[in-house]
């Protein structure tokens, strides 16, 4: 097994990308408390039986729903598997921002209310992990469990997030996607696996700019830690030991917190654990929905 690595927090990327971050026109954010803005109808891949238990898998900034396919393999023969694109992300809407939180999470339930489904699992990692979190405490009713890989409830410093979605605007998601996926892997998995980097690269470069931006607006002005307590669904917190965007103890502190908590740290495991570690993830995914 590979040892922990030194957690590089958020600011430290956004240094790197410092110098880079071109003017552009001030976008004003909205926080928690707002009225949310009316949801958008979120592109879904949904498979697996309809009258089965429902699982929606909610993913990283950046990404569509092709993050999952380890998950939607494993799970669609005896769940129905909502993997839906966030707004602003693959074939989904891309409204102008700022975009909250809570908008997110709106559009999720509105995806919910039209496909039918009054209470599924929620599984959600990064930026998915925010969402379902967010889900949990204010609509618990909907939510049968929840499970957070690789998330945090405050991810600041503030700035770090409103300049790269100031250069993402500027200059497209290219100027990111090398830094991001940095981040998303081990060096040793990336070696490994050329061809799913470079895919997952493509990925973040094909996402339209806006939306990513806007996104990093919602995650900059994030914070449930004082929610938390609220959630009281079954949940499942996985942290991946070397993730330099969420690290452990972002995650250890989100189990500690939530009065029905388990926590898993695997290693070797960057930011997308999913991936990296999928046959542990799923298992501990399995375990989870069975008992909840």
């Amino acid at each position: 097994m590979v040892g922990a690595r030194r957690s590089a927090p958020c600011h430290r990327l956004g240094r790197q990308l410092a110098g880079r971050i071109p003017r552009t026109t001030r976008h004003r954010h909205r926080r928690h408390g707002e009225e949310p803005v009316s949801p958008v109808d979120l592109f879904v891949d949904d498979a697996g039986h309809a009258n089965h238990e429902a699982v929606v898998f909610l993913g990283s900034l950046g990404s569509t729903n092709r993050m999952w396919e380890p998950q939607a393999r494993a799970f669609s023969d005896d769940f129905r598997v909502l993997c839906p694109d966030t707004r602003g992300h693959g074939n989904s809407p891309v409204p102008a921002g700022p975009y909250s939180i809570a908008d997110l999470a709106a559009d999720v339930l509105a995806l919910l209310d039209r496909l039918g489904v009054e209470q599924t699992h929620v599984v959600g990692l990064s930026l998915g992990g925010m969402i379902a979190m967010e889900m949990s405490s204010s609509h618990p009713k909907r939510v049968r469990s929840l499970a957070v890989i690789s998330t945090s409830a405050f991810l600041g410093p503030r700035w770090a997030w409103t300049e790269r979605a100031a250069l993402v605007r500027g200059t497209g998601t290219a100027a990111v996607s090398n830094a991001v996926v940095g981040r998303w892997f081990t060096a040793e998995f990336a070696a490994a696996n050329p061809d799913l980097v470079a895919d997952m690269q493509r990925m973040i470069e094909h996402t339209p700019a806006e939306g990513y931006a806007a996104c990093c607006e919602a995650i900059a002005d994030m914070d449930l830690r004082s929610r938390l307590g609220a959630i009281d669904a079954p949940t499942l917190v996985i942290a991946g030991r070397d993730d330099p965007a969420a690290p452990p103890e972002h995650l250890r502190a989100i189990a500690r917190a939530i009065p029905n908590a388990t926590y898993l740290e695997l290693s070797p495991a960057a930011h997308l654990a999913n991936w990296e570690q999928q046959g542990p993830v799923n298992e501990a995914l399995r375990t989870h929905l069975d008992n909840s």
